[in-house]
């Protein structure tokens, strides 16, 4: 079983110094992308701060980046103004977008409505977690590695930088450098998010067996 009690959940990561510690705070971490690529049925996913993070993540794995340009149809205009700050071009008049975002909000039942599926019609679909109430929170879901690869080294002290950070050795010398953001999700963030998603997920399973 993968459920905790909240309290001794919240404890564990208040008192552990996984707060701080970066080398302490993957479990946490792991933990809620193990869960929402369950939920999604999406076999990688990152984590971010941000939806910001998230958004730039998507872009930034799909090959898409300063000098470029992308179809935004339709878009807020928050999106715009950050792609555009991005160096990003967003093409006038073309329908389309390089991903979708969905709000994760208390109410939203089942979890991810409509994303259970492979091939819903995006490479990368953004999560957007800050509804719930935890603070700013985001996950890019997507079924193709290289997305995730690029995701990932977007992050300050990312998973593939933190093993070579010492010796200041490329990990991934294959993979297209890019600035480091200090976009890390906070493991205490990223646990409440977890133990809500699986509350919630009990709620669902169990008005569904009451309606049959």
């Amino acid at each position: 079983m993968n459920k905790f009690d909240i309290a001794l959940t919240l404890a564990r990561v208040l008192t552990s110094g996984t707060i701080m510690s970066i080398e302490k705070n993957e479990k946490e971490l792991l933990s809620l992308e193990n869960l929402i690529k369950e939920y999604t049925n999406c076999s990688y996913v990152s984590l971010f701060n941000s939806v910001t993070g998230a958004i730039h993540a998507a872009l930034w794995g799909q090959g898409i980046w300063h000098g470029g340009a992308v179809a935004l149809d339709p878009g807020t205009e928050q999106e715009r103004k950050f792609i555009r700050w991005l160096g990003i071009h967003i093409i006038e008049g073309r329908h389309g977008r390089p991903y979708q975002i969905v709000e994760i909000d208390p109410s939203s039942r089942p979890v991810f409505p409509g994303l259970q599926e492979r091939g819903h019609g995006f490479r990368a679909t953004i999560l957007d977690f800050t509804p719930l109430g935890f603070g700013p929170c985001a996950g890019l879901a997507t079924n193709e590695q290289v997305i995730w690869k690029r995701s990932e080294r977007l992050k300050i002290f990312g998973s593939f930088d933190l093993r070579t950070m010492w010796t200041q050795q490329d990990s991934l010398p294959d993979l297209e450098v890019g600035v480091q953001f200090n976009y890390r999700l906070s493991p205490l963030v990223a646990a409440c998010v977890r133990l809500h998603l699986l509350k919630q997920n009990d709620i669902t399973r169990s008005v569904n067996s009451h309606d049959h």
